[in-house]
């Protein structure tokens, strides 16, 4: 595998991660910018867990590469989600520019894994 990959795999996973906690530590930031786009809340701590699923698959896809390219793959759609619930609210780009940011790294880096695969 690519040093690229790797490093790009872990830093993703780390930011997954701490994503992940805020929703589940339920910060006001995030739990109104999660209602203001049509989450409820019963649905935040299962977003949680996919992102969690999604480093973990990182992380394991370090040695597997067809659970990185998975999981690289499933985080992509993640947030490309997140940029299509904030593009329905019409919010500014720069309230979804973060997730727009992350599908597309999540999206390159599985590209990186299946090149070196």
């Amino acid at each position: 595998m690519q040093i690229t990959s790797v490093v790009l795999s872990v830093l993703l996973a780390i930011v997954a991660t701490v994503s992940a906690l805020g929703k589940l530590q339920k910060k006001p930031q995030i739990m109104e910018m999660m209602a203001h786009v049509g989450v409820k809340p019963n649905q935040i701590p299962v977003l949680a867990y996919l992102e969690i699923a999604g480093a973990l698959g990182l992380l394991i896809g370090l040695a597997y590469a067809g659970i990185g390219i998975a999981a690289a793959t499933g985080l992509s759609l993640y947030f490309l989600g997140a940029v299509v619930a904030h593009l329905k609210k019409k919010d500014a780009i720069s309230l979804f520019a973060p997730a727009l940011m992350l599908a597309l790294l999540n999206a390159v880096n599985a590209y990186l894994i299946a090149s070196a695969f």
